[in-house]
């Protein structure tokens, strides 16, 4: 009686591993497997020379790919539309509820669309953003065009509900009236960030192409899932790009290249003198109806100069008399598109290898431009007891940690300067320090001879 009972119970468990064998090949991977899966642990590993494995230097990687991007840029002096009107179209769809983004595609891209809207606005003060979603087939206009990043993010975070397909052509119908309207200096583009594997249209999109090939918009899709011809052919027609995220690292890098200003469509790269005004700012504890808003508002805002009406915030189109409001730091802040830093040179080699060729220290940070492996001293030192001087030592003299590190070189003023500030003046400072130190020292110099 026993033994039947052993045996028995052997097989009620045997059947119950089966069933969790089943249940774990349906989900293709074990338990434990899942856990590194997930992390991918393995992936930020490489072998040195000496066959140890290390961590990867991601800040070496990042920095590649960043001077790839910014020989690319300015390989030719080409002329960038610096007032850009762009829409971004967001699929919230079924589609963007999958989870091979974590925690879903839905949140991930909100992420990447609230970091991109803070650095296109940034990068392009006299530009304005719209929101549109694709959910249930049709196409909502979440957000105006405008240029508050606050006001695009809060409307974006408090809509973030995925149902239904996404309708490809309805996004382009929607956003094609709406940028119809821009006036011709204004550059039109269209971002759209695609989860889903078709489209559900009405009727003819290859029609709907074509509208917005002729009204010059220029639209750009970034995938999640798999490439669509029919993506491919609508940035083909209307000179965008068309890319598939592999990952979240891949979807930042690919939505921040829309940040800085695209070349300029050859219909609207000719020059055309805008009227601007500059508002001045309301006088405090002042009460007034916002022109924008349409609700009464005390104290702050500013005053549009031509019909005195008050608005929130700049830049933007006066509500009462059309007149185009910025102030004064929006258009220095541009200035640096027309006229972009040149690109730092890489230190070669030969130079890098010798200690006794390169200064000790960023110009920019005054951070240590040594090797961060080891910051030891010089402790070999030259067979031949007559060499008395250390600059005259042979490279072989120097440990490891005294070895410099990768570095840049400025070609005008001869500077040297780490990754993190030649990645911080391209893109943020838009000035080379050492030029701009030479530049202002020269007068006194002169001076004093």
């Amino acid at each position: 009686m026993f033994d039947k009972e052993t045996k028995d119970g052997k097989k009620q468990f045997n059947r119950g591993d089966e069933e969790d064998d089943d249940g774990e090949d349906d989900k293709g991977l074990d338990a434990w497997e899942r856990a590194y899966a997930d992390e991918r642990s393995w992936e930020s590993l490489q072998e040195d020379e000496s066959g140890l494995l290390r961590p990867i230097d991601n800040k070496t990687l990042y920095h590649a790919q960043y001077r790839r991007r910014l020989r690319t840029a300015s390989a030719a002096r080409i002329q960038k539309g610096l007032i850009r009107f762009l829409y971004i179209v967001i699929d919230l769809s079924r589609a963007a509820g999958e989870l091979d983004y974590k925690p879903s595609r839905m949140v991930v891209v909100a992420r990447q669309v609230e970091a991109f809207i803070r650095e296109f606005f940034d990068q392009n003060p006299l530009s304005q953003v719209g929101l549109v979603t694709l959910k249930n087939g049709v196409a909502n206009c979440l957000t105006d065009l405008g240029g508050s990043p606050e006001s695009h993010i809060k409307a974006l975070m408090g809509k973030l509900e995925s149902s239904g397909d996404a309708s490809l052509q309805n996004g382009l119908d929607l956003v094609h009236s709406l940028l119809n309207q821009i006036p011709t200096y204004g550059h039109r583009e269209v971002l759209i960030l695609y989860s889903a594997l078709s489209t559900c249209d009405p009727g003819d999109i290859t029609e709907t192409i074509q509208k917005c090939k002729t009204s010059k918009i220029r639209c750009s899709v970034i995938g999640l899932s798999a490439e669509l011809y029919i993506c491919k052919y609508l940035c083909q027609e209307t000179g965008g790009s068309y890319h598939v995220a592999v990952d979240e690292p891949h979807l930042k890098e690919l939505v921040l290249e829309h940040a800085p200003p695209p070349p300029a469509i050859a219909e609207f790269a000719i020059a055309n003198l805008i009227k601007m005004g500059f508002p001045q700012r309301a006088a405090e504890g002042v009460i007034s109806i916002c022109s924008c808003h349409k609700e009464a508002k005390v104290g702050g805002g500013y005053t549009c100069p031509r019909c005195k009406a008050r608005i929130c915030e700049l830049p933007t189109e006066c509500q009462i008399c059309g007149l185009t409001l910025v102030s004064s730091p929006h258009l220095a802040r541009s200035y640096h598109h027309l006229f972009p830093i040149t690109p730092f040179d890489d230190v070669p080699a030969s130079v890098s290898n010798d200690p006794r060729n390169l200064p000790k220290t960023c110009f920019g940070c005054q951070q240590s431009l040594l090797n961060p492996a080891s910051q030891a001293k010089l402790t070999a030192r030259p067979k031949c007891s007559k060499i008395q001087n250390v600059h005259s030592w042979p490279v072989s003299c120097y440990t490891i940690g005294n070895m410099p590190g990768p570095c840049v070189c400025c070609p005008k003023c001869k500077q040297y300067f780490c990754l993190d500030c030649d990645i911080y003046i391209h893109e943020s400072l838009h000035n080379c320090p050492g030029c701009e130190s030479f530049r202002h020292s020269r007068p006194v110099g002169a001076v004093e001879g």
